[in-house]
């Protein structure tokens, strides 16, 4: 039996809406980034406390509610401040390449995958050290986003080279 090329058109579109929400990720890190920046330690604790409050009320052992208890209890002024610098960093890297992948700037192509790839190399680190759905999804959705980029960028750059 011959082997079945996927579909060019679904590839296309898969490409675009996988590219939309990277960007979209990148537009909440800046906007987390900023927060982290303009919200003191202290008042980002207590938002938590009265966010997971609720939940820990019906269950004391909730995963995530204690994760975030424990997260913003610890939370420093210099935490904080990486944390924003990171965000901050980590989100305007990605909706820069994302935007100027979406305007078919050859350039970005490489980047992006280069980009995504070492976070990736970050994320199998992670999985080792503490395993995570969360981080494995993320990962298989980086790893998707790298291979529909390569596959993109192949195909503008020989489509670049016949139009020369």
């Amino acid at each position: 039996m011959p082997k079945r090329e996927p579909d060019p058109i679904l590839l296309d579109r898969t490409f675009r809406v996988t590219l939309v929400l990277k960007g979209l990720d990148g537009v909440l890190e800046v906007i987390g980034g900023v927060l982290l920046l303009l919200v003191p330690p202290q008042q980002i604790d207590a938002l938590a406390r009265f966010l997971t409050q609720h939940e820990l009320s019906e269950d004391p052992h909730d995963p995530i509610a204690n994760a975030v208890r424990h997260l913003t209890e610890s939370l420093s002024v210099s935490a904080a401040l990486f944390g924003a610098a990171y965000l901050l960093l980590h989100g305007l890297v990605k909706v820069v390449l994302v935007w100027a992948v979406l305007r078919h700037r050859l350039w970005a192509y490489p980047w992006m995958i280069g980009f995504l790839v070492v976070f990736i190399g970050f994320q199998a680190y992670q999985l080792v050290v503490a395993f995570s759905w969360g981080i494995l999804l993320l990962t298989a959705f980086d790893i998707l986003v790298v291979v529909l980029t390569w596959r993109e960028y192949r195909m503008r750059r020989r489509a670049s080279t016949t139009a020369h």
